[in-house]
């Protein structure tokens, strides 16, 4: 550049180390068909990311499989579980080896396509602004495909009911495609949760906003799963009105949801 030219000079462009390090978790209980197919698809869109498959020992041999993916690739890595334990158990599983592996940012969706990876990316840098980017099915731009009028109608149900039981702004509180920031989540103490099954997608955001978490939701278009069955049923639905109305007594009572030694930090600060 000559003396006379005033033109800033262009900002180096973003490298991978000085992007959040992220971690994409999928819990599977006989998804050997999905995995196979969604595991490329999330390294096409998220490349640097790393992927976390926790396997309840499904009998269709999914975590053999993902033995196999993770052979093949370093970013694919697999946790087995004994036994199918809940979905919610599944999920903070992941929430801890995502603490303890010291990442930034953590992923979770489904493992049925149900939660397409195109939207990843738009997920990632919504988080540029908030705590937790929410995959939602219920803001302008986000939507259904082939669900009957009675899945409408529990999951609109279970929406204002989390909306007005724990006082939750967000407008799609059930489902699981999000992305969080970990060090929040390492300030919850993960022991008190509740909800073992479908139930911990509201409780999740409930201790979250009581820690202060600043929520975004970005549209996405929850599609029909690829193979397989659907897991949940108005048994599971029923199970999560009750976890739900007990968070309402916690929050009543401002139970607390800190760990202890983050509240011994707060205290000596």
């Amino acid at each position: 550049m000559s003396d006379g030219d005033s033109t800033p000079a262009p900002a180096p462009a973003p490298t991978a180390a000085s992007a959040p390090r992220l971690l994409i978790t999928v819990c599977t209980y006989n998804e050997r068909e999905n995995i196979e197919r969604l595991v490329p698809e999330l390294l096409e869109v998220a490349p640097d990311a790393d992927i976390l498959i926790v396997d309840d020992n499904s009998p269709d041999g999914t975590g053999r499989l993902a033995d196999e993916l993770a052979g093949s690739d370093p970013r694919v890595d697999v946790l087995h579980r004994a036994g199918k334990l809940g979905l919610g158990t599944a999920i903070l599983a992941g929430f801890r080896e995502g603490i303890a592996r010291g990442y930034d940012q953590l992923i979770n969706l489904d493992a049925d396509f149900s939660h397409h990876p195109r939207h990843i990316p738009a997920m990632r840098a919504m988080m540029e602004t908030v705590d937790v980017a929410i995959g939602s099915r219920y803001v302008e731009g986000g939507g259904v495909v082939g669900w009957n009028w009675r899945r409408h109608l529990m999951s609109r149900g279970i929406n204002f009911y989390a909306r007005l039981m724990l006082g939750l702004s967000s407008q799609d509180n059930s489902g699981s495609f999000r992305c969080y920031t970990v060090a929040q989540l390492a300030e919850l103490d993960l022991d008190l949760f509740r909800a073992r099954g479908y139930a911990f997608q509201e409780e999740i955001l409930y201790r979250l906003s009581r820690l202060g978490s600043r929520f975004g939701e970005t549209p996405i278009v929850f599609e029909a799963r690829r193979f397989g069955e659907s897991k949940i049923s108005w048994k599971e639905s029923v199970a999560a009105l009750w976890i739900l109305f007990r968070l309402a007594i916690d929050r009543l009572f401002r139970v607390e949801v800190r760990r202890k030694d983050r509240l011994a930090d707060t205290a000596a600060g």
